[in-house]
């Protein structure tokens, strides 16, 4: 890696880290994540200051130190991984990111239940309550309400969920991947995984994603949460480096955030939230890290396609 290329990244791991980390600097000192002042209301629901700040401050940490790097190195609008490119069958691609991350979610699922059937519930007593308490009374086909909401999220959560999902995106594989590209592809998908995970850890230990009290904490969630962004560093580096652009990235982080939850609905009692049943957990995370060793196994799985001049 060329001088040049290192302090790039330095630098934007710097204004990265210091923008996302002063952020939950502050949501700590205002309560954290469980005790966030509600700063509104959106049609009865609280709106809380961590909310806001982690889908905007925190989450587009990596996007604006993409920009301040390349406007104080002077490396303007080169490369900016922004143009989409939808020719020699990158469309497959893109198709990829968009529903990939939902099946594999629901695979992830399916095999933590089918290791804990203790903890799955075929009534849906927790979907049934939340029907309740929203006031929509009780429903007698639960089952087709949740077939319904997965749909939903895999159809239109890549786009609902695409703004908050750049500002991490467009920092992490718009930036940071293709600088380390020239120690090879695996290399680069790796260290960008890591550095990615580590970049959660503040908000890991407020109890973003494990919660609190749970077995070894709080050293296993923010090692837990590595071992999750390496698998998705797998599959969002690869979409990007096969499409020649960040956008499928984008699209798969959105869809992956739509449906992270979909497994709470058929779960009862408390199972270890580092197991599952969300992909956040090993176990049932296991379908995004099978993926992984495909996308590292395959001799050309991330060999790029031919590149156009990126815009």
């Amino acid at each position: 890696m060329e001088k040049i290329t290192r302090k790039r990244v330095w630098l934007f791991l710097g204004f990265a880290f210091g923008i996302s980390w002063l952020t939950a600097l502050v949501l700590f000192l205002t309560g954290g994540l469980q005790n966030s002042p509600v700063i509104f209301m959106i049609g009865g629901m609280p709106i809380t200051l961590a909310l806001v700040l982690l889908s905007t401050a925190y989450m587009f940490g990596p996007a604006i130190a993409n920009f301040l790097t390349r406007w104080i190195t002077k490396e303007g609008k080169e490369n900016l991984w922004l143009k989409p490119h939808f020719d020699r069958g990158r469309w497959v691609h893109w198709l990829a990111a968009w529903f990939l991350p939902g099946i594999l979610t629901i695979l992830g699922a399916v095999v933590f239940f089918l290791i804990f059937p203790q903890y799955f519930d075929s009534e849906l007593i927790v979907l049934r309550e939340q029907l309740e308490m929203s006031g929509a009374g009780s429903m007698s086909n639960l089952w087709l309400i949740v077939v319904l909401q997965t749909f939903q999220a895999m159809l239109i959560s890549p786009l609902l969920n695409a703004v908050p999902t750049f500002g991490e995106e467009f920092g992490w594989r718009g930036y940071l991947q293709p600088k380390l590209m020239a120690l090879g592809p695996r290399k680069a998908i790796l260290l960008t995984g890591v550095i990615w995970g580590i970049w959660h850890w503040p908000v890991i230990l407020m109890g973003h994603n494990y919660g609190l009290g749970y077995f070894g904490e709080p050293f296993l969630g923010p090692l837990a949460m590595v071992w999750f962004t390496l698998t998705l560093s797998a599959l969002f580096g690869w979409v990007t480096i096969k499409a020649n652009n960040v956008w499928p990235a984008v699209i798969a982080h959105a869809a992956i955030n739509g449906i992270a939850a979909i497994g709470f609905l058929m779960i009862r009692g408390e199972p270890s939230t580092l197991l599952g049943p969300a992909p956040t957990g090993v176990i049932a995370g296991l379908g995004l890290t099978l993926c992984a060793l495909i996308i590292f196994l395959h001799p050309k799985g991330l060999t790029p396609k031919p590149a156009e001049q990126q815009l």
